[in-house]
């Protein structure tokens, strides 16, 4: 879903706002789950998790200034002191993220890049799955949602390389917790869902 430029934004602004700007290790609560989404868009998937869920932690990745301070809203408005938002892209993850400190890992949506030479760039690539087993702790958890089924059909095949699948779904039933573009493309198409579970070592 495009979001409109928001030529007031800022890095000072987001910066004024809380928001992580600059790699840094995160200084995370001890004894609570954490959860993170990467890419999390205008942020209604993340905030409505955070507001439900107040003894648990959250992390918002999201790359695009203007819909970061669409997260940045939310986050005010909720009240929410269990959100971290970072602007950033997920490449750089380890340079937040010590090993084994994630519950929780959730992509939702994000670019197919449909092109095969692009698909490198694909946040269920080889690559992006090593950061997310690097970061997820031993029985952690990875969350995956799309209307694009090619997408989603090879994206089963490199999740199972380092998750063990344990549920696929392929017209997955409406949620409380769902995006902006979630709720748009269910009127059109059906959404599908990959979980799977870190292997061990």
């Amino acid at each position: 879903m495009r979001q409109k430029k928001l030529t007031f934004v800022t890095l000072d602004l987001l910066k004024s706002k809380g928001v992580i700007i600059e790699p840094q290790q995160l200084n995370l609560p001890k004894n609570k789950k954490i959860h993170l989404e990467i890419g999390s868009g205008k942020g209604q998937f993340i905030t409505s998790l955070a507001h439900d869920n107040k003894d648990d932690f959250f992390i918002a990745f999201e790359i695009n200034m203007s819909v970061i301070y669409r997260i940045v809203e939310k986050k005010e408005a909720l009240n929410l002191d269990n959100l971290f938002i970072i602007f950033d892209d997920g490449k750089h993850l380890e340079q937040y993220l010590t090993f084994e400190s994630i519950d929780y890992i959730y992509l939702n949506f994000s670019d197919p890049w449909p092109k095969k030479k692009h698909h490198k760039r694909r946040l269920t690539a080889p690559s992006f799955l090593a950061l997310y087993a690097h970061a997820l702790k031993k029985d952690g958890i990875l969350q995956f949602r799309t209307d694009v089924l090619p997408f989603f059909e090879d994206s089963l095949e490199t999740i199972a390389k380092v998750f063990n699948i344990f549920d696929v779904t392929y017209q997955l039933e409406p949620s409380l917790y769902m995006t902006e573009y979630e709720e748009k493309k269910r009127l059109i198409s059906t959404i599908n869902q990959v979980k799977g579970q870190k292997k061990h070592a």
